[in-house]
């Protein structure tokens, strides 16, 4: 798990851009065991991405969701202000007024967004904040032309085509979903099912909380979250992967990201969070 510290700049400066999370097996899947016919790809920008003050972050909405709703920011569990939560830690309906940079298509910072309060954040199973704000979907488009992004609400497929935005850095990550990893551990905490990139997304400090969009639907499938620094095994920053038979692999200078289908079914009318509703399996308090 990565924040903006010193190193990450130091790594942007060397690199010349760069930005990204906080922190095989035969039980992995990987994209070479998923063949398709490429789909058609589009363009993502930073439309609908924010920067938070410590990480980056994006405006989403559910399939369901109204435009008359209050909008929604996706992050990490691990950019709250308040620090990490512990393993087993769930916040829910939390009172907040977090601000937000709304970015347009280009990365240009066209408002400033707050909170009303953080709607759930944990760091068990995976690494999500979701923060209810002060406007709907339909003031945020009227008012700066910003659509949100959409939540796919079903598993991304290996071998995806996939940009990891950052609002923070205002730079995009584009590579591919190399396969997903039944258990990341890193320090105290386990992720379940998260998304291996390939080696094409560099992310560093900051990009963590970005929203990871497939590049077919224009869908959000993921959230950024870490990567392994300095090929240590299950430390902070340096997250390991633990197959089903509980054998440990090491891969430096791999990034991952937890999966977001699962969110949609907690969150019913007017967006509210309903962690008892049909089909919701987030972890609960």
């Amino acid at each position: 798990m990565r924040k903006p510290l010193v190193a990450a700049l130091i790594a942007l400066a060397i690199a010349g851009a760069g930005a990204a999370p906080a922190s095989a097996s035969a039980a992995d899947t990987s994209a070479a065991d998923t063949k398709a016919a490429a789909p058609t790809l589009q363009a993502v920008t930073l439309a609908g991405t924010v920067a938070l003050s410590n990480c980056s972050g994006s405006v989403v909405r559910f399939p369901n969701s109204l435009d008359t709703d209050p909008a929604l920011v996706l992050s990490n569990g691990h950019c709250l202000t308040s620090g990490f939560p512990e393993p087993g830690e769930v916040i829910t309906n939390q009172s907040s007024t977090r601000t937000f940079g709304l970015l347009n298509s280009s990365g240009t910072r066209v408002a400033t967004l707050r909170a009303s309060k953080l709607a759930y954040a944990t760091m068990t199973d995976t690494d999500v904040s979701i923060y209810q704000l002060t406007s709907s979907y339909a003031t945020i488009r009227n008012s700066y032309g910003i659509s949100a992004l959409t939540v796919q609400d079903t598993h991304p497929a290996a071998g995806t085509a996939i940009t990891v935005a950052s609002g923070y850095w205002k730079r995009l990550y584009n590579c591919n979903i190399d396969g997903f990893v039944y258990r990341i551990k890193e320090g105290d905490w386990t992720w379940k099912d998260s998304v291996r990139y390939t080696s094409a997304c560099q992310t560093i400090g900051g990009t963590s909380g970005s929203p990871v969009v497939d590049q077919a639907t224009g869908k959000v499938v993921a959230v950024n979250n870490t990567g392994n620094e300095d090929g240590q095994s299950c430390t902070v920053n340096n997250p390991c992967e633990v197959d089903t038979a509980g054998n440990v692999t090491v891969r430096k200078g791999i990034n991952y990201a937890q999966q977001t289908y699962l969110i949609p079914a907690c969150f019913t009318t007017g967006n509210q969070l309903d962690l008892n509703a049909a089909g919701c399996a987030l972890p609960k308090p």
